[in-house]
């Protein structure tokens, strides 16, 4: 994944300098043992995965002889490694789904659910485009079940208007290139855009337009928008963040005004495509594995949480801070 190296490296020194820091003051931090060692496997959503990085940088400087490993192939490719045994912690970007939760059981894997930040679904196309403001209807009628014939932006006129759309879209190709359906970030568009309409219109609830092209890399999709000129896609804020002025971030209008994706629109919950990002830990490698439950101490941190706003995602309230933290505290599964 190719992620803003300048932003994570000034990040890690504020990191670094804070720990310093801490170190001298002669402060505990939860994380630094220093005698800890061994691997921690982390898998599971792409939007999550520069805030795992980070904090498993951070902690790997106070414990050098562990080893993480952290990949981000998308939720549900996460989910299915993490309920099959094969990594300690899954990062999503949604909740776990019922199937899940039964294959989890089925294998014997026990879990703590954790939120540990907040995002904003980010609707992204070239910069060129005059569109400013999207609704839900439009989002439907360019992205859902009934728009797999549109080659066009303005095909998709009509179908806004029966919607609730605004439509006036311009006479461009439309070129979609967006997550699939192993990423969180799929589950979370249709559970924000795409399902009430469809099933109002008894169409299929559970899937995006057929035959655009997905990419599980973030990356790629911030290229295809800001690189064509009737580009169309969705990703995470921190990746629409991280791209400046090289996309057109949309308002979204999700019946109360058009509102710009950002750490505050998020926070104050006026942002229509809002979400939670979580972590998922294994009780079995928490309880087997001392470094995975220095890892996730470490994480949720005041020093390991700061890494939710150094890559640009938002932190969460300090009540909801203190409701993960008794989770994990409490292990309880979900």
């Amino acid at each position: 994944m190719r992620w803003s190296r300048p932003l994570v490296a000034v990040a890690l020194a504020t990191a670094l300098a804070l720990i310093v820091t801490a170190c001298s003051s002669g402060s505990s931090d939860s994380g630094s043992g220093g005698n800890l060692s061994g691997p921690i496997v982390v898998s599971g959503s792409s939007t999550v995965e520069p805030i795992t990085s980070l904090v498993a940088e951070k902690f790997q400087v106070q414990n050098p002889d562990v080893t993480p490993s952290v990949d981000g192939p998308g939720s549900s490719d996460g989910f299915a490694l993490f309920c099959n045994g094969e990594t300690d912690i899954a990062d999503a970007s949604r909740q776990i789904s019922e199937e899940e939760i039964a294959a989890c059981k089925k294998n014997g894997i026990d879990y703590v659910e954790l939120e540990v930040g907040l995002d904003g679904l980010s609707v992204i196309g070239n910069p060129s485009n005059p569109i400013d403001c999207l609704t839900l209807g439009d989002l439907y009628s360019l992205f859902g079940p009934e728009s797999d014939k549109f080659s066009s932006w303005s095909d998709a006129n009509a179908l806004a208007a029966q919607v609730g759309g605004n439509g006036g879209f311009p006479s461009e190709d439309l070129v979609i290139v967006a997550p699939g359906e192993e990423s969180g970030t799929y589950g979370s568009f249709i559970d924000l855009v795409v399902k009430d309409i469809a099933e109002e219109r008894n169409q299929p609830s559970d899937r995006l337009r057929a035959g655009y092209q997905s990419s599980a890399d973030d990356n790629v999709i911030v290229d295809s928008a800001s690189g064509t000129v009737g580009g169309l896609g969705f990703v995470g804020l921190a990746y629409a963040l991280n791209a400046g002025g090289a996309v057109k971030e949309f308002k979204v209008d999700g019946g109360n005004g058009c509102t710009s994706p950002s750490v505050e629109t998020v926070i104050d919950g006026s942002y229509p495509l809002a979400r939670s990002l979580f972590v998922y830990v294994s009780q079995t490698a928490a309880t087997e594995k001392p470094q995975v439950k220095a890892f996730v101490d470490y994480y949720l941190s005041d020093e390991g949480l700061a890494s939710v706003e150094e890559v640009q995602y938002v932190p969460l309230p300090a009540d909801r801070v203190e409701a993960t933290r008794a989770a994990w505290k409490d292990g309880s599964a979900t």
